[in-house]
């Protein structure tokens, strides 16, 4: 019976992700558009940040208990409400953003970031001087 509810949760979970993603990709510009990649980008910017030798190791903390809130089958919203089961995730995620922000090199945080340059300008401010050539997905 509890291997069932792990399957039903964890389907739930990855059919919530997948409809962000597609969201992501399909939507037209505008605010809409921008919520749903902010998650995905965060993950994949968390993700690269790991391996970054100039994020301190206080930094890296942060982003790992943020990717570990994600994770995590106990929320504030439920995952399952549409659109609005992500926010408490996407809160702690912009929060741990912002604290990196403040405490690494703004290129780190450019270059790790994989999304369009608006939305992080929108999370962490001092990104907004820094010009690099965007990464190949």
């Amino acid at each position: 019976m509890l291997v069932r509810w792990v399957i039903l949760a964890a389907t739930v979970v990855a059919v919530s992700w997948a409809v962000m993603i597609i969201l992501a990709r399909r939507l037209p510009p505008g605010l809409a558009k921008d919520l749903a990649a902010v998650l995905p980008a965060c993950v994949t910017t968390a993700r690269r940040l790991r391996t970054d030798p100039r994020v301190p190791r206080r930094v890296k903390i942060v982003v790992a208990f943020a990717g570990l809130w994600v994770l995590s089958p106990i929320d504030l919203i439920p995952e399952f409400l549409p659109i609005i089961g992500p926010l408490d995730d996407i809160v702690v995620v912009a929060l741990a953003l912002r604290y990196a922000a403040r405490r690494i090199p703004a290129e780190a945080l450019t270059e790790a970031w994989p999304a369009d340059r608006r939305i992080l300008h929108r999370l962490a401010p001092a990104t907004a001087a820094v010009t690099t050539t965007d990464r190949a997905l």
